[in-house]
């Protein structure tokens, strides 16, 4: 049987060791460390010549010495005689930058795309933030696959809530592939909003369809909670229609400049992501997941 060898590199120490191990897996050890300007230093503490190596690293925090981290391992292992390097990247990071909405601006998706398939086989990615691009081939001309964690989120719900006083909420119509499956999956009601964005720091959310909100939990699910605006938006939209709580499921928790704690603020009872990326919300597992693909 070819050996497999997973690697968990900075941002994904825990979630790595969680793949290695559901997978049956070797884990490997790997240096990174920092030179005193700031360059990043990589060693593979093994040998891996005709194995296939399987980096496991999430891009947050710090994106920029995510991607550089990774894209040297990969290119490392390649030179150092690795059969296949399978790049495991929960979050993957500069996805949204995917059009020149203003003179001179860097198409990034793209250059990280091409960044990435210089290090890697394969990439293995958790319902990244596609938009006017639709398919991870789009971007990658290697081998890839998107994995969706709507059926750990659905699970979790199913378990927390029960679907006689529970509505799912998407707080946007691009939340509705997560918030609308996950329902429908699980036997729940669900309403899908109308956002408009006026700004990075600016959104109004419109609530489209009015059900019995009154004593009812609502669970308001979306792929990536960054800045929080439209989450908390749609938090204080439901608040005013008397629910009995408000629970907030992301895939990819970033909170960034305190997003969690004004979500709480703004009325959330509950906030809870996936471990893609490292956080105190962490509640959801996706090392099975990703395990069963590897």
């Amino acid at each position: 049987m070819e050996q497999k060898i997973v690697f968990a590199l900075p941002n994904s120490i825990g979630l790595g060791a969680r793949i290695a191990e559901r997978a049956n897996a070797k884990k490997g050890e790997l240096t990174i460390s920092r030179f005193p300007d700031g360059e990043t230093y990589v060693r593979f503490e093994e040998h891996i010549e005709g194995k296939e190596v399987i980096l496991v690293q999430t891009m947050n925090p710090k994106p920029n010495e995510a991607m550089m981290e990774i894209v040297l391992a990969g290119r490392t292992a390649k030179e150092l005689g690795a059969k296949k390097v399978v790049g495991v990247v929960p979050y993957l990071a500069y996805m949204r930058q995917d059009k020149r909405f203003h003179f001179g601006e860097s198409l990034s998706n793209k250059i990280a795309a091409w960044m990435l398939m210089h290090g890697l086989d394969k990439i293995i990615t958790v319902d990244p933030h596609l938009h006017r691009v639709k398919e991870m081939g789009e971007l990658f001309h290697i081998e890839h696959k998107k994995l969706s964690a709507n059926s750990a989120i659905a699970e979790f719900i199913s378990k927390k809530f029960s679907g006689k006083d529970t509505v799912i909420v998407g707080p946007d119509i691009e939340s509705s592939q997560w918030a609308k499956r996950i329902a429908d999956s699980i036997g729940f009601r669900s309403a899908i909003f109308l956002k408009e964005r006026f700004s990075p720091r600016k959104v109004k959310i419109k609530v489209t369809t009015e059900l019995d909100w009154r004593g009812k939990n609502v669970v308001i699910v979306d792929d990536i909670v960054s800045s929080g605006h439209t989450m908390i938006e749609a938090v204080k939209e439901i608040k005013k229609r008397k629910p009995k709580a408000v629970h907030c499921i992301c895939v990819h928790g970033i909170f960034a400049e305190g997003a969690f704690e004004k979500l709480g603020k703004a009325g959330a009872k509950t906030i809870v992501s996936t471990n893609s990326v490292v956080h105190k919300s962490n509640g959801i597992d996706l090392s099975e997941l990703i395990a069963r693909e590897i």
